[in-house]
């Protein structure tokens, strides 16, 4: 698909409550899959806990943990739901210096967090933007939080903070969600990244669902334009938070609810399947550019090995 340059007429189009309505029905059986939320409304993610500092001179108890968990079993990066703990400790003294670390299933600390004079049976939260220590965000995978003494190799560290039950303390993070929120497949040849189109090449994937089966921001980031084009029909693109690509989504049932310039998280309902545009069927066709972005210089590629590894997952 060649999609024309956007001419800001289209601008002005606006959303009808009707998408807002079929989003909201078709997404709420994948919420506690995808981690995502029922609606359309945006905003950047809430900002993660403050690091804190570590204590001068370290002092803990004998710490255990009375309660403790770990939400939401599953998140993505820049979504709607960032992972976070809760929990509470027991301990011989009143006040106890703690140091909460995210580690990741090899074992390497990504972040570390710092609560100093934490008294016992005194719930602490604890919400992590996905980050690592310098700032990029953490690899795919499963993750845990880990809640300690301050002070590696004191006598306090080396005190053990257990639990009499079990708790649940991992999760697993990653970057990208499957963009399409219902049974789906990627059709055939003729739907692939390269395919002969008139006068050019197909330069993206399809992906074959239901019309009105809702659509998720593969990536949060910033919404570059959405509007309508004779070959794309409703269509809607994001600037990638963080990953010099652009996302491209094509063929909605209507317009986006999202407008140019808003803020939009990985997860965040962006529209429904349709076939409007040069579409001859009810699908998703999805494209990926490369920096400095969409009819900015850049290029776009193959999505089909991107969107099979999201899928895998989500």
């Amino acid at each position: 698909m060649a999609v024309d340059r956007p001419r800001p007429w289209l601008a002005g189009l606006t959303f009808t409550f009707a998408v807002a309505a079929l989003m909201a029905i078709g997404a709420g059986s994948a919420l506690a899959r995808t981690g995502g939320a029922p609606t359309a409304a945006g905003g950047p993610p809430p900002a993660g806990s403050p690091s804190g500092a570590p204590s001068e001179a370290p002092t803990a108890g004998t710490v255990a943990l009375t309660s403790a968990e770990a939400t939401p079993h599953k998140s993505f990066f820049y979504g709607f739901r960032t992972p976070s703990l809760s929990f509470s400790i027991a301990s011989t003294q009143a006040k106890n210096d703690l140091q909460i670390d995210v580690v990741s299933s090899t074992g390497e600390v990504v972040r570390s967090f710092y609560r100093n004079g934490v008294a016992p049976e005194t719930t602490v939260r604890i919400r992590w933007d996905g980050t690592i220590g310098t700032g990029r965000p953490a690899r795919n995978g499963r993750y845990s939080f880990r809640v300690s003494p301050q002070g590696a190799g004191t006598s306090a560290a080396a005190r053990a903070t257990t639990s009499s039950e079990p708790l649940s303390l991992g999760f697993a993070l990653y970057g990208y969600q499957f963009p399409v929120l219902g049974k789906h497949d990627f059709g055939g040849a003729a739907g692939r990244f390269g395919a002969a189109r008139s006068g050019h090449t197909h330069e993206g994937q399809d992906t074959m669902a239901a019309c009105g089966t809702p659509l998720v921001a593969a990536r949060g980031g910033t919404v570059q334009y959405a509007g309508y084009q004779s070959a794309a029909g409703n269509y809607i693109v994001i600037d990638g938070k963080g990953t010099g690509l652009d996302f491209m989504y094509a063929h909605l049932a209507e317009p986006s609810p999202l407008k140019a310039g808003e803020p939009v998280r990985t997860g965040q309902p962006i529209g429904v399947v349709g076939d409007t545009g040069d579409a001859t069927a009810c699908h998703l066709h999805f494209e990926i550019w490369t920096a400095p972005g969409w009819y900015e210089g850049g290029s776009p590629i193959d999505p089909l090995p991107y969107l099979e590894k999201w899928d895998a997952y989500s």
